[in-house]
């Protein structure tokens, strides 16, 4: 399935060279405690070089780090499976960083976390995790779902192999303030029903996985057995496909 990508939409110059995309991941939290389902975005600064202005979910590339800090526990199999399905082929060791990474960057991003209790002494963690360390948690990536898989198109002067993942609100397990203001990364934070008017500014793609996600979400609770689609650039068009198919 493709359809023909519109013109100057978020693209930069066509004479950069080719660039391998990065991996990266990007979280979507859901909030279905009303009879619309509503999305967290944030509004990023309007002098950051990447995407300034628009509204986005938290999310950035894979960290060295995501693939050694120690986990309230593992990555669910079922998860870990949609992630090693397509190709490039990735290891288990992959895999995981890139669950850990959408936990990661929402946190560094919205100051909202996703961890549970350690069981016994928790470790000390630096850096980015430190905030979980202080809060007595480590990262948990089990009420994570992958959503879909997205690759910037060729052209673009920053690309990444993007998988999207989506876990519902009641995974926040700790709130650290202070992150979003003014002169951050992100100068704020709103819950916003999916469908609504001002989802409208984010990509085209980002759209598209918003559908994605209102589909599964209109059949009931997530499910790790659904399909989990891959958006590309062929020829010129938006390509869809299916991992693993």
């Amino acid at each position: 399935m493709s359809e023909r990508e519109p013109k100057n939409e978020d693209k930069e110059p066509d004479h950069f060279p080719y660039r391998r995309p990065v991996d990266a991941a990007t979280l979507i939290l859901v909030d279905r405690s009303s009879a619309t389902p509503k999305v967290l975005v944030g509004k990023r600064h309007d002098k950051v070089v990447f995407q300034p202005g628009k509204i986005v979910f938290p999310g950035g590339r894979v960290d060295p780090s995501d693939s050694r800090v120690p986990l309230a526990g593992p990555v669910p199999a079922a998860l870990e499976a949609n992630l090693l399905k397509g190709s490039p082929k990735i290891t288990a060791s992959r895999a995981r960083a890139l669950a850990v990474a959408a936990i990661r960057e929402a946190c560094e991003e919205t100051g909202l976390c996703l961890g549970r209790k350690s069981e016994g002494a928790t470790p000390a963690l630096s850096g980015p995790w430190k905030p979980f360390a202080d809060a007595g948690l480590l990262p948990d990536p089990s009420g994570l779902f992958l959503i879909a898989r997205a690759i910037t198109p060729p052209g673009r002067v920053r690309r990444y192999d993007t998988r999207f993942f989506t876990a519902d609100a009641s995974a926040i397990a700790h709130r650290i303030d202070g992150v979003v203001h003014a002169d951050a990364e992100l100068v704020e934070l709103v819950w916003v029903e999916l469908g609504s008017k001002p989802l409208a500014d984010l990509h085209r793609m980002t759209t598209k996985v918003l559908d994605e996600l209102a589909q599964r979400l209109s059949t009931g609770p997530l499910r790790h057995d659904a399909e989990v689609p891959f958006f590309r650039a062929e020829g010129g068009a938006m390509r869809r496909d299916v991992l693993g198919v």
